[in-house]
């Protein structure tokens, strides 16, 4: 890590090792924001954006139905940003199908211990505030059944990481978080800093508890996904939230150099301003992107409910299809308490309305697709269906 591009600043300060390389340690979170007219009206908009995605979802009659789908996409796009490759349709064939996925497809592995432990958080929420143990929690679950070299589970490392391109060592590396005996002493004024609340408005106290998170890289891996796990917890915490409905790892991906970069401005330059910037304009385009999606889904829904009005059973399938748009016979005969040769009775009704077409081409097996249903989750998602493949930023130790 290169000393010469940190300009001493209120963030932190750089150390030198006996190792002889050197690390940032930040400082106590106590920033003087400069709350510019500028500043105040992003602010107001984001709040506004925010206040409007949770009304909405909490008016909904059938809430779950946008939840589900908002909750995969954040774990899609927050593993992606890490570098796994997967797509939408695979991740929802492979909820579909049920059981366990298979141990060779790894990525739709991580992408699954993403919901499970956004689900997992919202739970403990109910019984634990914020925490560095709830943080823990987290980090077991995005790991859980993968066998990651030099990562435990559920546990701060207990040796240097640093963030560089691959080959990259402590001396090239971009930035070198803060050895681990300050690590601690670091994480300890973070977890403090968390229960701060009269200090900041919510959303600009959660940019800054996911920058000093990031800032602090306590794991070996997977810092960005717990990170980003974090806004949406801290959020649902403030009660701001009341579901996880908020998939700002769709706005991260789309930036993804400009976060990283603007990350770095605060260490270097002790440049929050700028970052906060960036989180607040995410928040007000993530969360007004998330009610016009709401309002599309739900509409779409109205309106496949008025076309099959006159076949009940084929209405009722239609909740279980906009949480996930595959779905196999079985599947079907279990969510509407049927016999299989009802379900599939059910099943040709949707296809011959042409709401449903079958992708396996099998007599065994079979799956269904709600195309017009896929089609609205993709449109909107901001996601192509394919995987998209960029090289993820290493972390090394």
């Amino acid at each position: 890590m290169d000393p010469k591009a940190f300009k001493p600043n209120p963030a932190g300060k750089l150390v030198r090792t006996a190792q002889g390389y050197h690390a940032f340690v930040p400082g106590a979170l106590r920033p003087r924001i400069q709350y510019t007219p500028d500043l105040v009206l992003l602010l107001s908009r984001a709040d506004a954006a925010l206040s409007e995605l949770a009304g909405l979802i909490g008016h909904l009659p059938h809430p779950d139905l946008i939840i589900t789908p908002y909750v995969r996409r954040e774990a899609l796009l927050s593993s992606r940003i890490e570098g796994t490759q997967a797509s939408l349709q695979e991740v929802m064939l492979d909820e579909a199908q049920g059981g366990q996925p298979d141990p060779g497809k790894r990525d739709l592995l991580e992408v699954r211990n993403y919901s499970a432990a956004l689900y997992r958080g919202i739970d403990e929420l109910k019984k634990l505030p914020l925490s560095l143990r709830l943080v823990k929690a987290l980090h077991r679950s995005l790991f859980h059944g993968l066998n990651v070299p030099q990562v435990t589970a559920g546990e701060f490392r207990r040796t240097q990481n640093w963030i560089g391109p691959s080959g990259s060592t402590l001396a090239t590396a971009a930035y070198v978080p803060p050895p681990v005996p300050e690590m601690h002493g670091a994480l300890d004024r973070w977890e403090k800093f968390l229960h701060r609340r009269d200090d900041f408005p919510d959303l600009v106290q959660c940019a800054l508890m996911h920058e000093q998170f990031e800032t602090i890289h306590p794991f070996i891996d997977g810092n960005g996904r717990v990170g980003r796990l974090l806004i949406t917890l801290f959020l649902v915490e403030r009660g701001r939230l009341r579901q996880p409905v908020l998939y700002l790892s769709e706005y991260i991906e789309a930036h993804r150099e400009d976060y990283y970069a603007h990350l770095q401005r605060v260490r270097t330059h002790g440049d929050r301003d700028g970052w906060l910037r960036f989180f607040l304009l995410g928040v007000a385009e993530t969360a007004g992107h998330a009610v016009r999606q709401a309002q599309a889904l739900t509409d779409l829904r109205e309106r496949w409910r008025e076309k099959l009005a006159r076949t009940p059973r084929a209405a009722a399938l239609l909740d279980s299809l906009f949480a996930n748009p595959y779905i196999s016979a079985s599947a079907a005969a279990a969510f509407l308490g049927v016999s299989l040769p009802t379900a599939r009775g059910t099943i040709t009704q949707l296809e011959k309305v042409g709401l449903l077409r079958e992708t396996t081409r099998r007599n065994w097996g079979r799956m269904w697709l709600a195309v017009p249903i896929l089609a609205a989750l993709e449109s909107k998602a901001g996601a192509p269906s394919g995987a998209i493949r960029q090289r993820k930023r290493k972390v090394r130790s």
